[in-house]
């Protein structure tokens, strides 16, 4: 039977919101004292029966009732959307704030990858940072000796180890920091969607990683992502908060389902009108999704060519414009398109005036699923910025893969067909 790591029983976490000159700083100071001796908190919204609905508004459940396990050498994912709870959940593990009610048991140290620099002071190099982080994990010096070349060769950052961390680009914070986290052997790691900063090439090493101290060293890994195919590929067990309350806790797959399910189903249209923003250069107007007689439609076979028409209102020029187009499948991106593709670069480099624009995707190109369409507008040379204008999840539509055999179990992103011989030798 697995060894459980951190045991979690109905956890809640309140915020009350407002300013300081209400008073907040004195109730939290209450609160604070009221636990250190035991007793119920005065300025619970939980153990309060009669509050106001004034006094109602300004209080946040931000975590309502939450109890999972965690075993020993397990990866747990977890998922919600922006304001679930996710980061208030990491920071209570990581005693960065406490909870307003709840039990919590966790065995061993933890390794917290929260925010850009958390843990790093701005003045010391990332030498003695590693030394600081090492210390506060109660580390001996040389324990951190031992493993000092390997985190500093993990980050790549031979150069710059003797440097200020102040002086640090975010995603030179993000490599010492997960290195330092990873190698100075905490028995849990935990791991916020700060890895988004680095680099694509980063990222993936920092995966292996994860799953090498998980399956190798036998540590426990807490995860929280918006990349679902990395969340499907690492995790072994996810959990879904939304609005502070555990939706699901199960398998990977199911989880993510029953996530995206109900996230991106406002999405699920095959046209769109955007509202009107004359302070635009640029800016798209409408979006629609047709088969090749101009019909509408969202659901396609695989065989089948789908278009994507854009209506778009060019009112001043901007300098190096160019189109970008990403296509999700249960959020990772499976297809990249850009107006660089063509021969001709500078598609849209031309005068002001109201235009269609249309991209068709070949039969055969992906494979059956529902997709997500991002779209992005964007000009390096232009002084008003990077992004002239977007639509992310604009519009959606699904193809289907009836005329194959295996038909919508075929496996894989791609639907191609390719051309099998046999012939004597």
């Amino acid at each position: 039977m697995a060894e459980t790591i951190i045991k979690i029983e109905n956890l809640y976490k309140e915020y009350r919101l407002g300013v300081i000159s209400t008073g907040t700083l004195y109730r939290d100071l209450q609160s604070w004292w009221a636990r250190a001796r035991g007793k119920e908190d005065p300025n619970s919204l939980i153990s309060q029966s009669s509050v106001s609905n004034k006094e109602l508004k300004q209080h946040l459940l931000a975590l309502d009732d939450i109890s999972f396990d965690v075993q020993k050498s397990e990866i747990l994912g977890i998922i919600g959307p922006n304001g679930a709870g996710k980061s208030t959940l990491l920071k209570i593990l990581s005693k960065v704030t406490t909870p307003t009610k709840g039990i919590i048991k966790i065995k061993g140290r933890i390794g917290s990858l929260l925010e850009v620099g958390t843990g790093f002071h701005p003045e010391l190099t990332g030498r003695e940072n590693i030394y600081l982080n090492g210390a506060i994990l109660g580390m001996r010096k040389f324990e951190i000796d031992k493993k000092l070349d390997e985190i500093i060769n993990f980050a790549e950052m031979e150069k710059f180890i003797d440097t200020p961390v102040k002086r640090y680009s975010s995603g030179m914070y993000v490599r010492l920091a997960f290195a330092v986290a990873a190698y100075l052997e905490p028995e849990i790691l935990i791991v916020d969607e700060v890895l988004a900063v680095g680099d694509a090439q980063f990222q993936k090493k920092c995966i292996g990683k994860m799953s090498e101290v998980s399956k190798s060293e036998g540590r426990a890994v807490l995860f929280v992502s918006h990349n679902m195919g990395t969340i499907k590929l690492l995790c072994s067990r996810v959990i879904l908060i939304n609005k502070g309350k555990l939706i699901a806790n199960s398998d990977a797959g199911s989880v993510v389902d029953i996530y995206l399910n109900d996230v991106y189903k406002e999405f699920e249209s095959p046209e769109k009108s955007f509202i009107i923003d004359d302070s635009k250069d640029f800016q798209l107007l409408s979006m629609k999704i047709t088969d090749n007689k101009g019909n509408i439609k969202q659901n396609f076979e695989c065989d089948e060519t789908v278009i994507i028409n854009m209506e778009c209102d060019y009112r001043n020029r901007v300098p190096g414009i160019y189109g970008y187009l990403s296509l999700l499948k249960d959020g990772t991106e499976i297809l990249l398109s850009d107006t660089f593709d063509l021969a001709e670069s500078s598609l849209l480099d031309i005068g002001p005036g109201n235009y269609k624009i249309k991209i068709e995707i070949p039969p055969r190109t992906i494979g059956h699923g529902t997709y997500n369409i991002n779209l992005y507008f964007i000009s390096h040379q232009s002084d008003k910025g990077q992004f002239v204008d977007m639509a992310e999840y604009a519009c959606s539509f699904t193809l289907n893969d009836t005329a194959t055999q295996r038909g919508n179990s075929r496996a894989g992103y791609l639907s191609t067909l390719l051309k099998w011989e046999i012939m004597p030798v």
